[in-house]
């Protein structure tokens, strides 16, 4: 994948080439190519799986292909694949259900070795952040076929977002030697960036751009590449990267987001605000609709932030109702926009289903707002425990510090997160230097 991922990947040949979640860290490994059809780069009798006439291309088409023959287990499988990338596309999740219902399908008609199917159930379950389902599908695509690279991503994807990192390393690293190029690169640069280290993780970003082989691979590593200089504190770097990318990709909805936020960072509130309302109304996915809220909220527009909250809340339900479980993303919002005992239901709920890095800072931020803060000192530990250079994490082990009286310990950790970067958020970043202000600096 080239990437939450979200995140990109690549067989451009080949049918469901960009799967993605609506969730940055899960959206950069599921947002590039899947490659799952047969890939005729790799012998075929090395390959096993089902067989795959010439192929169809288009959602439309692959629906026709599949009523002319609707027990073909390759065809149901790049339909249900094609769902999955419908779904991101549009930021309609009734595709899910869609494309759960062919899945399956394929499976009933090839029970065994059907790699594809497998792996579309793998994508599927990580879109709907039923990490540990996804998991078994992974694991169970990649005894299907061992030669297939994209799916140790998928393998890699499901560790990741269950904490189990040794494990994601391990599968990147054969998706990397398997097949070196956008996917495998762009996944070992975001294991580079859980771990801290923002120098690796750009270089392979870079390596995944070199790598790239047309305007979708470009588009998405200058995504990724806006994203770690804007996570650096370097917002001029983070709005080039981003502008490069829409010379790639005109009107790409994610490259609209990342330069909204960099434009935020640099003072250019109006221009921001326009580059995220394009976004949202091209693909109105929770993120950009919360983003543009907070935005909003920033710049004193009251209406129009409450307006943007509501309909996150609507999106949020949309989601749910189609099988997504919710987690850091929602319960962060609550947290900061709505209600506390909720934000840490969801947040309870969240690490279950993810006990990933981001949901234990939700977790922690959700503790703190109810007051519990030293179970949140705890979850704060977690999720800064691989040496991840987060600002926006840093900020709320701070604020849950300052609470506990730890006044030095709160000072450092705010003087921290504005030196990751100032610009981390609309909203926090002023309060991260009240904060420091009201400390003493």
């Amino acid at each position: 994948m080239s990437g939450p991922l979200p995140r990109p990947h690549r067989t451009r040949r080949h049918l469901a080439t960009i799967i993605a979640v609506p969730v940055l860290g899960v959206s950069f490994f599921l947002a590039g190519g899947l490659g799952l059809a047969p890939d005729h780069t790799t012998p075929l009798d090395a390959a096993p799986g089902p067989a795959s006439p010439a192929r169809a291309t288009g959602l439309a088409a692959l629906q026709a292909r599949v009523r002319e023959a609707p027990r073909d287990p390759a065809a149901l499988g790049e339909l249900g694949l094609a769902y999955v990338q419908k779904a991101h596309t549009s930021g309609d999740p009734s595709y899910y259900p869609k494309a759960e219902t062919v899945l399956r399908r394929s499976l009933t008609a090839q029970k065994s070795g059907n790699y594809l199917a497998m792996g579309g159930m793998a994508a599927l379950e990580a879109a709907r952040h039923q990490f540990a389902d996804g998991l078994a599908w992974a694991r169970r695509a990649v005894a299907a076929n061992p030669w297939n690279a994209t799916l140790y991503g998928t393998l890699a994807d499901a560790y990741t977002q269950l904490g189990r990192y040794a494990e994601a390393s391990d599968a990147v690293q054969k998706m990397v030697d398997l097949k070196p190029g956008t996917p495998s690169f762009s996944r070992a640069s975001y294991a580079a960036e859980l771990r801290g280290d923002l120098s690796a993780a750009r270089r392979e970003m870079r390596r995944a751009l070199d790598a790239a082989s047309g305007p979708e691979d470009i588009s998405f590593a200058r995504y990724y590449l806006s994203e770690i200089a804007f996570s650096s504190g370097d917002p001029k770097t983070a709005l080039s990267e981003a502008q490069a990318g829409l010379r790639a990709a005109p009107d790409s909805p994610t490259l609209l987001q990342a330069r909204a936020r960099a434009r935020t960072a640099l003072g250019q509130g109006q221009a921001a605000v326009q580059d995220l309302s394009k976004a949202v109304r091209a693909l109105p996915l929770p993120e950009y609709i919360l983003q543009l809220g907070e935005l909003h909220a920033s710049l004193g527009h009251r209406q129009e932030a409450r307006q943007q909250f509501d309909v996150f809340r609507a999106e949020q339900r949309l989601f749910s109702a189609n099988g997504v479980a919710l987690d850091s993303d929602a319960a962060l919002f609550e947290a900061d926009h709505g209600d506390p005992h909720r934000a840490l239901a969801l947040a309870r709920a969240g690490l279950r289903t993810r006990p990933f890095l981001d949901s234990h800072d939700a977790l922690a931020w959700a503790l703190h707002v109810n007051g519990r803060d030293r179970e949140a000192r705890t979850e704060s530990d977690r999720a800064l425990a691989l040496g991840t250079r987060n600002a926006l994490f840093t900020y709320h082990r701070a604020m849950i510090l300052k609470a506990l009286g730890e006044k030095d310990s709160a000072r450092t950790a705010l003087r921290a997160a504005l030196a990751t970067n100032p610009h981390f958020s609309p909203v926090h970043a002023p309060r991260a230097r009240a904060a420091l202000a009201d400390l003493g600096k």
